[in-house]
Formats: C-alpha cells, structure tokens, sequence
C-alpha cells in the first residue's frame, strides 16, 4: 500500500488519541467506586435481611404478648367473680364455699404465672425492639455510605464521559484527514492487536512489540520508499517512520 509520509505520520497522532480513549474506557471499567459499591450493595442486602429477620421477631413476639395478655383477662374475670360471691354471701352452703376458695387461690396461681409469661414476652419484645432498631440503624449507615459512593462514582464517570467526548471529536478530526485506504487497514489492525494499529519505528525498534528490527529487514526499510507503508516483520502493525527512525 502507498500513502503519503505525512498521512503515515498522522497514524501516529491517531494512535495515541486512541490509547487515551482506550484508557478512559479501561478507567471508566476499574473505577474503585464501581467495586466498593458492589461491596457495599452486598452489605446492604445483608443487613436487609438481618432487618427482616428481627423485624419478624417483633412480630411474632407482640403476638406472644398480645396472646399472654388475653389469657390473663378471663381468669382475672373468674377469680373477681369468685371473689364477689365469697364477700357478698351469696354460697352459704360450706362445702360449696371451701370449693369457692380453692378455686380463688388456685386462680391466684394461675394469674402470677400467667403475668410471669406477660412480664417475660414484655421483655423479649423490648429486647427484640431494640435489636430492630440496631438493625435498621446499621442499615442506614450502609445506605449512606452508598450514597456517597455512588455520587462520587457518578461525578468521575461523567467526567470520564466528557474526556472522551473530547477525544472522540479530536479522534474525528484525524481521521477524517487520512486515506480512506490507510484508515481501513490502520482499524483492521488495531482490532487484531490490542487497539494499537500503528507504532513509530524509534532506532530500528518497533514501538509496538518493542522487538528490535534485524539487519535485512533495517535494510529493506531504509531502501523502501517514502510513500510505501511499512508492517513490522514480528507484529504486523504498520510501522512508522520518522527522524527517530534510525534509518
């Protein structure tokens, strides 16, 4: 293929815009933000469950105590109306009586074991409430702290996008001056090798591969013409040539 030397030169002018572009992208890829964020999602989605889970607890323990506390009405409602017909006379006959108050105190029992059980379900729930409100609590602070994570990620991301922007149009500049012909094979190229097309030959060293070039093929660039495009022997990339050349 023939092309100018001065069109060659571009490449070089291309190629550099495109590594930039190529790291953008690649920093755009790895930004620590994207992996904290990932860590911190996981993190979150733990402590959400970690809520649901107390959460849970609360409510099954406020049917606990919502359950000791309906047991306890009717007894309390026995034993009062068991106690009214002792201290209103109203059983006279004795054996019936004695049975009356064996009863009472056989209620009595049952209430304190009953208000035992309240007691203890007041406190497993107010234990568990707390709990709760650790849980949600740390939750928030992970929620925060993605937040802020997330803005930052964002601001650098849309920084990152303008740079390339800016790069894309210079890019389009470039291009638009070269041979057609050039531009195709450069683009072939750099899909094949790592997004680099085109490498300055810098004291008969390739600046793609960075394989030094042997002596036939110094001689064979040193007598092709200015206008002929070069490939290196050992990568393929096109080859250019200037006064750093060596030749």
């Amino acid at each position: 293929m023939k092309a100018a030397a001065e069109a060659q030169q571009r490449l070089l002018a291309l190629q550099a815009v495109d590594t930039a572009i190529a790291q953008l992208d690649h920093r755009k890829n790895t930004l620590d933000e994207t992996a904290q964020a990932r860590a911190l999602q996981a993190q979150r989605a733990h402590a959400a469950e970690r809520v649901i889970e107390v959460e849970t607890r609360v409510f099954d323990l406020e049917a606990d105590l919502a359950k000791a506390e309906a047991d306890l009405v009717p007894v309390r409602e026995r034993r009062e109306r068991n106690q009214k017909r002792v201290q209103d006379g109203s059983v006279g006959d004795p054996k019936a009586l004695q049975g009356l108050l064996a009863e009472i105190d056989h209620l009595g029992r049952r209430i304190s074991e009953l208000e035992d059980a309240e007691l203890d379900a007041m406190q497993e729930l107010e234990d568990a409430r707390e709990l709760a409100a650790e849980a949600v609590a740390a939750k928030g602070v992970i929620e925060d702290e993605m937040r802020a994570v997330l803005k930052v990620r964002e601001e650098k991301l849309t920084e990152i996008a303008a740079d390339r922007g800016r790069r894309e149009a210079e890019r389009d500049a470039i291009a638009a001056a070269l041979p057609p012909e050039l531009l195709s094979l450069y683009t072939r190229i750099a899909q094949k090798a790592g997004g680099v097309g085109a490498a300055l030959l810098r004291g008969g060293r390739c600046g793609g591969c960075q394989l030094e070039a042997n002596s036939a093929d110094l001689t064979r660039y040193r007598e092709a013409a200015s206008d002929e495009v070069l490939r290196c022997e050992e990568c393929n990339r096109i080859l250019v040539r200037t006064e750093e050349s060596g030749l």
